[in-house]
């Protein structure tokens, strides 16, 4: 399994008039943590992309737990929790605040596809190779 956890603060512009998360802010915290997954396994997510491989998102589901509000410290939390299998990639989150009270749970699939052609693609072997050590 893969887990990592990457801090973000709140900033005002991601808050409603209640001074709470605005509840559309959390997919894109959601990509923060899957970018440093990558980061932090070894390939940058600009070096998938520059590798000919787009990875766009197929489902995202997103469970509200408590808010966050402007100036918090939140921790994502990402995991991968098996390697892929064919052509999409599974990932799964948790979002808790400062005093690690849960705020977000959730997860997306995304599939792999090739960037000139606009075809899925199966998980490409430079990425299974860089994945599977995190796994045995």
């Amino acid at each position: 399994m893969i887990e990592v956890t990457t801090k973000v603060r709140v900033r005002y512009s991601e808050t409603d008039q209640m001074g709470y998360v605005y509840y559309g802010n959390y997919p894109q915290y959601f990509e923060v943590g899957r970018v440093e997954l990558f980061r932090h396994i070894g390939m940058s997510y600009k070096e998938i992309e520059d590798s000919g491989i787009l990875l766009p998102v197929s489902d995202l589901a997103v469970k509200y737990v408590s808010p966050a509000r402007y100036d918090d410290e939140l921790s994502i939390t990402t995991f991968v929790k098996k390697l892929p299998e064919g052509a999409r990639i599974f990932f799964e989150y948790e979002i808790k605040n400062h005093e690690k009270k849960l705020v977000t749970t959730g997860s997306t699939t995304l599939y792999f596809m090739d960037k000139k052609t606009g075809k899925i693609l199966r998980c490409p072997d430079s990425i299974l190779e860089i994945m599977r050590p995190f796994f045995e």
